[in-house]
């Protein structure tokens, strides 16, 4: 492990989860301002039954707030080596999957580009998950020898 300056100090953060977590920043971004665009196409072209496309799109704001949180905390709970940051990450994994499921298969209308944009974020937030618990493993064993 690499030594940071300090005497015996070892710096644990994970650096494919940083990487991850930065690039995934990136990606959402550019997935969510393309779901914008599509529910305009979408709610311009396709026939929604009653409320849905409201419900869809709100759900998309909610999607905002959550994995915007999720990624913050779990950039700062891998830089800062805290466990409870990471395994809120972790745990806010869980409702972020069901909704990229969601706009994956049961939405009202499911374009191709969304099955496509769904299944890289999917693969991110797999990673991501992966990497975060690695990271745990590693901070729980990191402080039991502290």
């Amino acid at each position: 492990m690499a030594q940071n300056g300090q005497k015996g100090t070892q710096i644990n953060s994970s650096l494919p989860l940083q990487i991850l977590l930065y690039f995934n920043g990136w990606y959402f971004a550019f997935f969510w301002i393309c779901e914008i665009l599509i529910f305009v196409f979408k709610g311009n072209v396709l026939p929604f039954p009653g409320s849905s496309l409201a419900n869809e799109i709100v759900l998309l704001f909610i999607l905002l707030a959550v994995e915007t949180v999720r990624i913050f905390i779990g950039k700062k709970g891998n830089l800062t080596e805290k466990l409870p940051h990471l395994g809120v990450s972790v745990a806010l994994c869980v409702p972020v999957i069901f909704v990229y499921v969601y706009y994956l298969v049961w939405q009202t209308y499911v374009l191709r580009v969304e099955v496509i944009l769904n299944v890289i974020q999917l693969i991110f937030l797999a990673f991501e998950f992966i990497f975060s618990l690695i990271a745990i493993i590693t901070f729980a064993r990191a402080e039991s020898y502290r």
